[in-house]
């Protein structure tokens, strides 16, 4: 038997262009840096950052019901740094903050913290602040603080310097929160020099 003499497939197909693949994995790389760079931001920068006094707008003057009877005005704490602290009963994030501001307030007795609810009925307030052991909680029934503070989420810190000036708003859940309000206390409650 004779073979017949056929070229050979490899050498007469044409090499065909490399095609070049989308880097995915060079994409996450620079989304996980991004987030965490956003998150030692939002962490460590963002509340040790207050702007000048003299640029800060003065705190509505905001009055809102306690839980345990009468009630709570912003002006009240005048001459004190104050945080209110923004929540609602249904936001997660807040339970996990909650304690945290709950265990700052506690130890620094100099600054006033106040909790308020925010659109939510008394006794769903009433429930959450005994589950949770809250003190000195505020309420807001009807969600005017929403517009009057600019709360876009929750939980919601404002703080507001013994002048009655706003002088930072931190929006969603800082695991460092008491490292925050530390900070706030040191330079919001410095003497003027």
């Amino acid at each position: 038997m004779q073979q017949s003499s056929s070229p050979s497939n490899a050498s007469q197909t044409n090499p065909q262009p490399e095609r070049r693949r989308f880097p995915w994995s060079r994409l996450w790389d620079a989304a996980a840096v991004a987030v965490v760079a956003f998150a030692l931001w939002k962490i460590f920068i963002a509340p040790r950052s207050f702007g000048p006094a003299s640029s800060a707008p003065p705190a509505p003057h905001a009055a809102f019901a306690r839980l345990d009877g009468g009630e709570f005005r912003v002006t009240d704490a005048r001459n004190r740094l104050l945080f209110l602290d923004f929540y609602a009963t249904w936001c997660t994030p807040c339970k996990v903050e909650m304690p945290l501001v709950q265990a700052w307030a506690k130890a620094h007795p100099g600054a006033v913290v106040v909790p308020v609810d925010v659109a939510e009925p008394r006794a769903a307030v009433a429930t959450y602040a005994a589950v949770h052991g809250l003190r000195d909680v505020a309420m807001d029934p009807h969600g005017v603080s929403q517009g009057i503070f600019g709360i876009d989420g929750f939980p919601t810190v404002v703080v507001i310097d013994p002048q009655g000036r706003i002088r930072a708003k931190w929006q969603g859940l800082n695991p460092a929160i008491s490292l925050a309000m530390t900070n706030a206390e040191k330079n919001l409650t410095a003497p003027a020099r």
